[in-house]
């Protein structure tokens, strides 16, 4: 998480000392003139004073300080040990300095301490237990350093600490349940590290918790029982983690809760009509998990709802037309469930609303007039629906849409309305795949923002609108369509209109052939012209100036510039490769704003015409799918001279190398790659059951899985991805990595869901056995194998699996197993094999100790 989204976390005003008064001193900007101020002082305060240089050690002489503050300086070195001398200090505030090395376990010593605040610095090591000794501490303050290791078991003697603050650092482990024993705890705040294992049940047994946020770690587990009761909640963040449970089960009445986040777990359940209590919630967010039933009209009992995200899940019902009372909503998120019926025509009401995304559902039903009267809408998202009937002109009234307008993948028909060419501020405009027929607007022309314009698909006609955008635009926007044209690449040139126009003038036919003679040497000059510039210009030379201005990589935040990625590679210099793909090379560039990208770039060929089919595909099946397991593409550029798709750089590299590097696979533990497999799986079901129509990955393979430093996954390369279309045969060519191509291409080659679960279980065998299973990919073993001890083919470099890892390990051998079946038929679809590794292991799951289990017991393991 961004340091910026945090900041509220910090509880700022617990960082100001108490008053200190230093009186007929005046602080000095030089360590050497301090001396005298801070030794006639019991306290010293000396924030934001443009201190530099090491902490002076004549501090440390100081014994009867009792305040030392040295905060939001430019203070830098080591925090001296001999600090621990001081143990009058009741306070020690060092944040928002250079600082670096480790913390001295010496401060343990200062038993008086009750604010220690050491936040925003470069700190690194581990947290020493000494810490625990601190018995008066009140509030600890460490966000935004560097450390590592895990938390100290000794915090569970800080029975005086209120606050926690270990935001953004790279703690590892789990959380030691000592933390039950912290009865006086209001705040505690570990999001944003590398955090694993349970959350303590007894986390709120003193009652007083009442801003929990643990957000993008790894726990695992249940919610804490003890939250049920905890009826001081303010904020709940349990974001980006694995933990499970009903949430109409394990939460309570939180009548003081402002914000629950939820998102990216395997929380199951039905949304509990307890949050009805929770008049003062401001954000509830629990998309991206399994969760079931209805939309409940009791959130529409929320009078200060600002944001609502459901999206991600398995809702189904209608969106109620109560929503419509949430007056001070700003977004509403609803996408990817199972939701019909049609808009509810009171949305006009939500005034307030900014960002609207009901995509992939069932929706039906005409898109209402009323949506053009939520004036302040930034980005609209109405895609892969069953929404038919004309696209209302009211949408033109949106003039504030800015981000995204996307109505693809429904039953739209009609002409498209003029109106649409007020919303100059677009950005993103994509209408492909419906019926929509007559010409493109010839106001789209003055949609001076748009950097992306899709029509593909459509029923279109007539000639594409001149325009700054739409004359360098990519021809895939306008494909299969019924006859448009103009001066694109792969467009035909506009003579039906020479021809209206003749026939209005009733000039006499001879004159037609003529104009028709003259026009085709015009092309042909032109044509000759380009071909000669082209061939003048060398295969690594840069686009002048004048031409780098039409270049635009498009992304959700804005547009990057074309000649960012150019000066960030070197116009693609070798020394900036990271990889090399089936058609392309893959750079990594730092942009100007210092963000890192991975660009990969087509290869430039004569013959490359399966290259540039992989580049569309990829660019067209990325640009409309959003999954938090699969690697983000930011943008793209598709020119004659540079084509290359821009990602979010993933910076440990692939599966596969990992395996294949001793230290990395040791440090992939079994929980983590437990983990790694079920995000896999929940990846590939998202593509297969979320995505309308599903789409095919066909090349699941561990050079494909990128993992980042946390060993998250991300599944990458959709070069020879299909569309599974209902009206098509689905038959291709063989394609694919050999050893992990599902059986049946060979002699049917027609493309299936299930080549991708065969595909899946090659890679979780792999992730099993640390290397790939070769002879052991049949999902019927001889009798030989079958007696195998699954210990004997499992990676031998992690620590042995614990206990809980064990019943877990069971399941995902089971189904590794079952989507090897050589059978189609037998293999499970992907979101079966993704709900069986969310399940919890049965108590009686596995009978057999796991060091005894076979490969044939394991088949037949419970879920």
């Amino acid at each position: 998480m961004h340091p910026s989204s945090q900041t509220f976390y910090a509880f700022h005003g617990l960082h100001t000392a108490p008053f200190a008064i230093m009186a007929s001193h005046t602080v000095s900007r030089r360590v050497s003139d301090c001396s005298v101020a801070l030794a006639a002082s019991c306290s010293s305060e000396l924030c934001s004073t443009a201190f530099s240089g090491p902490i002076p050690i004549f501090i440390t002489n100081l014994t009867k300080m009792d305040i030392l503050t040295l905060c939001e300086n430019q203070i830098t070195g080591s925090i001296p040990p001999a600090i621990g001398n001081l143990t009058m200090l009741s306070e020690l505030s060092l944040f928002t300095n250079q600082i670096t090395g480790t913390i001295p376990s010496e401060l343990g010593i200062l038993s008086n301490l009750q604010n220690f605040d050491l936040s925003d610095n470069q700190i690194s090591g581990s947290i020493p237990d000494s810490l625990g000794n601190t018995s008066k501490l009140v509030v600890l303050q460490l966000w935004e350093n560097q450390i590592t290791g895990s938390i100290p078991k000794s915090f569970g003697k800080l029975q005086s600490i209120k606050e926690i603050q270990i935001f953004s650092n790279k703690l590892s482990g789990s959380l030691p349940q000592e933390f039950g024993d912290l009865i006086n705890l209001v705040v505690l705040g570990m999001s944003n590290n590398s955090l694993s294992g349970p959350l303590p049940a007894n986390i709120c047994s003193g009652g007083r918790l009442q801003y929990l946020m643990v957000s993008s770690n790894m726990f695992n587990g249940p919610i804490p029982r003890s939250l049920k009761t905890c009826i001081g909640l303010v904020q709940l963040h349990l974001e980006s983690n694995q933990l499970t449970g009903d949430i109409s089960q394990h939460f309570g009445v939180y009548p003081q809760l402002t914000e629950m986040r939820l998102a990216s777990n395997r929380l199951s359940g039905q949304i509990s009509p307890n949050l009805g209590a929770s008049s003062l919630l401001i954000v509830l967010d629990p998309g991206e998990n399994v969760i079931t039933g209805s939309i409940p009209p009791i959130l529409s009992k929320l009078p200060n709802l600002v944001e609502l995200t459901l999206n991600s899940n398995n809702l189904s019902g209608e969106i109620p037309q109560d929503i419509s009372t949430l007056t001070n909503l700003y977004s509403l998120n609803l996408s990817t469930n199972q939701l019909s019926g049609s808009i509810p025509t009171q949305i006009e009401k939500l005034s307030s609303l900014e960002y609207l995304d009901i995509s992939a559902n069932l929706l039906s039903g005409s898109i209402p007039e009323q949506l053009g009267a939520c004036m302040k809408l930034r980005s609209l998202k109405i895609n892969n629906n069953n929404f038919g009937g004309s696209l209302p002109g009211a949408i033109g009234n949106l003039a504030g849409m800015q981000i995204m307008f996307d109505v693809s993948n429904n039953n739209l028909s009609g002409v498209l309305p003029q109106q649409l060419g007020k919303l100059e501020m677009l950005e993103f405009l994509n209408l492909s795949h419906n019926q929509f027929s007559g010409s493109i607007p010839s106001s789209f022309a003055s949609m001076a923002s748009l950097s992306t314009l899709d029509v593909s698909y459509n029923d279109l006609e007539g000639p594409v609108p001149t325009a700054r955008l739409l004359q360098n635009a990519s021809t895939s926007w306008f494909l299969f369509n019924k006859g448009l044209c103009g001066n694109l690449s792969d467009l035909p040139p506009c003579y039906s209109t020479l021809v209206a126009a003749h026939h209005k003038r009733k000039v006499i036919g001879w004159l037609l052939p003529i104009a028709l003679v003259v026009g085709f040497s015009i092309v042909a000059a032109i044509g000759v012209i380009i071909m000669f510039s082209c061939n003048k210009r060398k295969p690594q030379e840069g686009v002048t100036a004048e031409a780098r201005d039409l270049f635009f990589v498009w992304n959700f935040d804005g547009r990057l510039a074309f000649d960012d990625i150019v000066r960030a590679t070197e116009d693609f210099d070798d020394k900036y490769i990271i990889g090399t793909g089936g058609y392309g090379k893959v750079y990594k560039a730092q942009l100007q704003d210092g963000q890192l990208v991975a660009v990969k770039k087509l290869h430039q060929t004569e013959e490359g015409l399966d290259d540039e089919r992989r580049f569309h595909s990829e660019m067209e099946i990325l640009s409309h799918i959003r999954q938090r397991s699969i690697v983000k593409m930011y943008g793209f550029c598709s020119h004659p001279v540079y084509k290359f798709l821009v990602y979010e750089y993933i910076k440990q590299g692939s599966l596969h190398g990992t395996l294949e590097n001793d230290e990395l696979a040791k440090e992939l533990d079994w929980q983590k790659r437990i983990t790694l497999a079920t995000d896999v799986a929940q990846a590939i079901s998202y593509l297969h059951h979320k995505c309308s129509p599903p789409i095919i990955h066909r090349d699941v393979t561990s050079n494909n899985i990128l993992l980042d430093t946390s060993f998250k996954a991300f599944v990458s390369d959709f070069g020879i991805a299909r569309v599974l279309k209902p009206d098509s045969s689905n038959w291709s060519a063989l394609a694919g990595t050999y050893g992990y191509i599902a059986p049946e291409l060979a002699y049917t080659s027609v493309v299936t869901e299930k080549c991708d679960v065969y595909s899946f279980g090659v890679v979780v065998r792999e992730l099993l056995m640390g290397k790939h299973p070769r002879d052991l990919l049949d999902g019927s073993f001889s009798s030989g194998e079958q007696g195998m001890p699954v210990k004997d083919i499992l990676d031998q470099r992690p620590n042995t699996p614990t206990t809980t890892d064990e019943s877990s390990l069971a399941l995902v051998i089971k189904v590794a197993i079952s989507c090897l079946e050589s059978s189609p038929q037998e293999r499970p679809t992907m979101r079966e094999a993704y709900q069986t590794l969310i399940q919890r292991p049965s108590s009686s799951s596995c009978l057999v100790p796991f060091s005894a289990l076979t490969l044939q017991q394991a088949m037949h393991v419970d879920i």
